[in-house]
């Protein structure tokens, strides 16, 4: 397990490198540069900012400056959020983030899996109908169409809570409830197709011949060997909720880190682009990595030797 944990530490090294190396180089294919778009700039003091920013030498010679920085967790400084660094926005914007997108995957991974279950347990009676409609409107269905209506009914005409704001833990239910939606369809259609394939397996005819219960049957049996694909989507969509959704964050007025992976690209911000990139490539990657070490926990059968899997 150690030398597998150090082989995969070097992927990921490598991975990353490779994400920065292909951020950087497209970054700049960009037309125009960060200062193309200000109004009224003379030449020369534009011509000075990009001396200031390294952005007046040879392209190879900027990306020399940018890793060397990198290693010392250095991401640069905004060009266009004057006086603020990359990793002090990212500090900033991000808990807020993390904590409607923890709250949405709780809720979708919890309810998905329960909905997957018992529609698989009922098939084609009333609660598998339930489930795959609800998964299907979670699919079909936008999560800003979700979000304005909860804002209507449960917020605007029943006012149990807040329509938008930042401060309270009732500032955070209803986005991480317009959040989940999405990914409560996944789950729960995927528990439910792999709950299915495992019911029809000998291993489930022999535990009921030995006369275990269903909730025996249910829990030490079909459960275990069905969640592992939801392990498998676990990762990318953590990674991608938990580092914070621009519309859902804008719709309710939250101060996440959403808006600047898209605002970065529009202002031709540079440092920005890469922080994020990064940023976001960081937890995806890591996710990843402890996606596969909780497969041998789950199921023995997935356990590493010297031979590999």
């Amino acid at each position: 397990m150690l030398r597998y944990t150090l082989e995969r530490t070097l992927y990921m090294l490598i991975t990353l490198w490779v994400i920065v190396t292909l951020t950087f180089f497209l970054m700049h294919m960009i037309p125009g540069d960060p200062f193309t778009s200000e109004k009224r700039v003379p030449e020369q003091i534009r011509q000075n900012m990009l001396a200031k920013y390294h952005l007046d030498k040879p392209l190879i010679v900027q990306y020399g400056y940018y890793l060397r920085n990198l290693l010392h967790g250095d991401l640069g400084i905004s060009l266009k959020y004057l006086n603020r660094t990359v990793n002090e926005i990212i500090a900033n914007g991000f808990p807020a983030s993390f904590q409607i997108g923890m709250q949405s995957i709780i809720i979708g991974v919890f309810l998905g899996l329960i909905l997957g279950i018992v529609a698989a347990l009922n098939r084609n009676g009333f609660w598998d109908y339930v489930s795959m409609i609800l998964a299907i409107i979670g699919r079909s269905v936008p999560n800003f169409i979700i979000a304005t209506l909860l804002q209507y009914w449960i917020a605007s005409k029943l006012r149990w809570l807040p329509v938008s704001g930042w401060g309270t833990f009732a500032h955070t239910i209803l986005p991480s409830i317009a959040l989940s939606f999405a990914s409560l369809s996944i789950i729960s259609r995927l528990m439910r197709a792999s709950m299915l394939d495992v019911i029809g397996q000998d291993y489930i005819k022999t535990a009921k011949s030995k006369g275990l219960s269903s909730f025996e049957i249910v829990w030490r049996h079909m459960i275990r060997n069905a969640i592992l694909p939801i392990i498998t989507v676990l990762g990318p969509l953590i990674a991608g909720i938990v580092t914070g959704t621009f519309v859902i964050e804008r719709i309710f007025g939250i101060p996440g880190l959403g808006k600047y992976f898209v605002q970065s690209i529009y202002n031709n911000d540079y440092t920005m682009i890469l922080g994020t990139t990064i940023f976001y490539s960081v937890i995806l990657v890591f996710m990843m990595f402890l996606v596969d070490i909780t497969y041998g926990f789950i199921d023995p059968r997935i356990r590493l030797s010297k031979g590999g899997k």
